[in-house]
C-alpha cells in the first residue's frame, strides 16, 4: 500500500530534523571540546551532546557558554576622554612601593587586572546595612547638579523602588541628567508603567541587554550584576544593596538584611563611573558626556581601586583577583559571601592558606534565598575544615555582604560572591582598598558580624541523613550554573 503523501512528507521533515540535532551536536560537541573551561566539563558536554542532542545541544546555547560575544568596551573603543584620564591617573597612583611585600604583590596583580591603577586621596566610608545605604545614597543624589548614573541588578516596584523613582523623576525635571541601567533578567518582575514614569520624566532609563545581538539571542546564563551609583563623577557607591524592601529589613522570610555598601569620593569614584559607562556604551551604542576630573577631597587618605570582572574578560579576572589574595595572605583571609560554592582551584588554594597557618574564615547565612546553592556550601565543609579553615553561621536575617579582608591592608567590598557564577559568567564590580586605617574599620565591622554567628562545622554536613548529604553533593555538582 502507498503511503499518503502528507505522511511522507511529515516523516522526510521529522527525519531532517532529527538529522539537524544530531549535525548541532556534533557541531556543539567540538565546539565544547575546545572552549569548555575544564577538562571535565568539555568532556560531560561533548558526550552528552553526541549522545542525547535533543536535549543536550538546547541547553549547552543556553547555559553551556562562559564568554560573552560582542561586548565592545569603552575602553577599548578609542574615546579621547577616556585616554585622557589614563594619562591623568598617573598624577593620582597610590605609592604601592610604601606597602610591605605581602601587600605589595597583590596590589601589583589587581592594577593589571584592572588595567588602572591604585589611586590615592579618597574618601571611602563603609555603609552598613539598607538605611544607611539609601539614606547615603539618596543625600548624593539631591546634591547633583549635572548628572546621576544608576545601575542595580534588581528593583522592585515597592516602597524603596517607589522612592528611588521619585527621587530620580525630580532630579531629571531639574534638568539633570539621569541615566538607569538595568539587568533585564534581574528586573523582569518590574512593571512597564515604572520604567514608562522614569522616561516620560525625562530619565534615560535602559536595559542591559544581555541578549542583544543574533549570537546571544537565548542566552540567559549571563547577567549584570553589578550596583552602581555616581554623581557628578565625584561620588560614587558600590556594594551588595539591590533596590527591594528586602534591603531594607523589612521582609517578613528574611527579617534583618545584612549588606554592606562602599561610599568613595575621589579619583575612584571616576573608575566607577568607567566601568559604568563601558556598560553603557553596549546597551545604549554611545558614551555619555561624563566628567573625568579626578578631583580628591581635602580629607581624602584611601587608595583605592575598582575592578571590574566580566564574562568579555580575556582571563577570568575575579577568579585571578580573589586567587591572589589568597595565595598572598600570610596572616589572615576572611571572605563573607551569601553564596559559597568554590571550584576545586579555590577550594585548593584555601586549604593551603590554611595549611601556611593563616586564619582563613568563611561567614555565610544561616538562612538560605537560594535553597541548591545553600544545599551546596555543606559539602564543603568537611574537606576544608580538616586543613583547618573555618566556617561560620550568620545568624539573625539573612547575610548578602560580599566582603574579603586579607591581612592587615587589603579589603574588598563589592559585588561579586563566592561563586562560579561571580567568578566567570556575571558582571562584577569590587572595590579594592589599601591601607591599614580602612582595614581596620572593615576588621571591627566584621568582628561585629562574627559575635552574631555560630560555628558551622563538618558534622552539619556529616551528622545529617544520606539524603540530605546526596541533595548537598547533587547541588554541589550542579555549581557551574547555580
Amino acid at each position: 500500500m502507498t503511503p499518503h503523501p502528507l505522511f511522507s512528507t511529515i516523516e522526510g521533515a521529522f527525519l531532517a530534523l532529527l538529522a539537524a540535532f544530531h549535525m548541532a551536536g556534533a557541531f556543539s560537541a567540538v565546539r565544547a571540546l575546545f572552549t569548555a573551561r575544564s577538562s571535565q566539563g568539555a568532556i560531560a558536554w561533548a558526550l552528552s551532546m553526541v549522545m542525547f542532542p535533543y536535549v543536550a545541544v538546547p541547553l549547552y546555547w543556553v547555559l553551556g557558554r562562559d564568554r560573552f560575544v560582542g561586548y565592545v568596551t569603552a575602553r577599548r573603543g578609542g574615546s579621547p576622554e577616556l585616554h585622557a584620564l589614563r594619562a591623568g591617573l598617573d598624577a593620582k597612583r597610590a605609592d604601592s612601593a610604601l606597602l610591605p611585600h605581602e601587600t605589595a604583590v597583590p596590589a601589583a596583580v589587581l592594577e593589571r587586572l584592572a588595567g588602572m591603577p591604585f589611586t590615592a586621596g579618597n574618601k571611602a566610608d563603609l555603609l552598613v546595612n539598607g538605611e544607611e545605604t539609601f539614606r547615603a545614597i539618596f543625600e548624593a543624589v539631591a546634591q547633583a547638579h549635572d548628572y546621576v548614573l544608576v545601575q542595580f541588578f534588581i528593583i522592585h516596584d515597592d516602597a524603596i523602588g517607589r522612592d528611588l523613582k521619585d527621587r530620580l523623576c525630580a532630579k531629571a525635571r531639574q534638568g539633570v541628567r539621569v541615566m538607569l541601567l538595568y539587568d533585564e533578567i534581574g528586573c523582569h518582575a518590574l512593571p512597564e508603567a515604572y520604567l514608562e514614569d522614569l522616561r516620560h520624566a525625562g530619565v534615560d532609563a535602559r536595559a542591559f541587554n544581555t541578549t542583544k545581538g543574533l549570537v546571544n539571542r537565548f542566552q540567559v546564563n549571563f547577567r549584570n550584576h553589578r550596583k552602581i551609583v555616581v554623581v557628578d563623577g565625584r561620588v560614587a557607591f558600590v556594594g551588595g544593596h539591590n533596590v527591594g524592601d528586602e534591603y531594607m529589613g523589612r521582609s517578613r522570610r528574611f527579617g534583618p538584611w545584612r549588606d554592606t555598601h562602599l561610599r568613595c569620593e575621589g579619583p575612584a569614584a571616576a573608575l566607577v563611573q568607567l566601568c559604568f559607562a563601558e556598560d553603557w556604551f553596549w546597551a545604549e551604542g554611545g558614551l555619555p558626556r561624563l566628567d573625568w576630573s579626578l578631583e580628591s577631597p581635602a580629607d581624602g587618605s584611601v587608595s583605592l581601586l575598582a575592578l571590574p570582572s566580566s564574562p568579555a574578560d580575556l582571563v577570568e579576572t575575579y577568579t585571578l583577583a580573589f586567587l591572589q589574595l589568597v595565595q598572598s595572605a600570610r596572616e589572615r583571609l576572611w571572605i563573607v559571601s551569601p553564596y559559597f560554592v568554590p571550584d576545586r582551584e579555590v577550594t585548593v588554594a584555601l586549604q593551603l592558606a590554611a595549611l601556611r597557618g593563616v586564619d582563613v574564615r568563611v561567614m555565610l547565612p544561616a538562612r538560605p534565598d537560594h535553597k541548591l546553592v545553600y544545599l551546596a556550601s555543606f559539602s564543603y565543609f568537611p574537606e576544608l575544615e580538616r586543613q583547618g579553615v573555618k566556617f561560620y553561621r550568620y545568624q539573625p536575617g539573612f547575610l548578602h555582604q560580599k566582603v574579603v579582608l586579607m591581612d592587615r591592608d587589603l579589603a574588598f567590598v563589592g559585588t561579586a560572591n563566592c561563586d562560579n557564577r561571580s567568578f566567570r559568567l556575571n558582571f562584577e564590580i569590587t572595590m579594592a582598598a589599601l591601607g591599614r586605617d580602612f582595614a581596620d574599620r572593615v576588621e571591627a565591622m566584621l568582628l561585629e558580624d562574627f559575635a552574631r554567628c555560630r560555628p558551622a562545622t563538618a558534622s552539619d554536613y556529616e551528622d545529617r541523613s544520606m539524603a540530605f548529604k546526596a541533595m548537598a553533593r547533587l547541588a554541589r555538582l550542579l555549581a557551574p550554573i547555580l
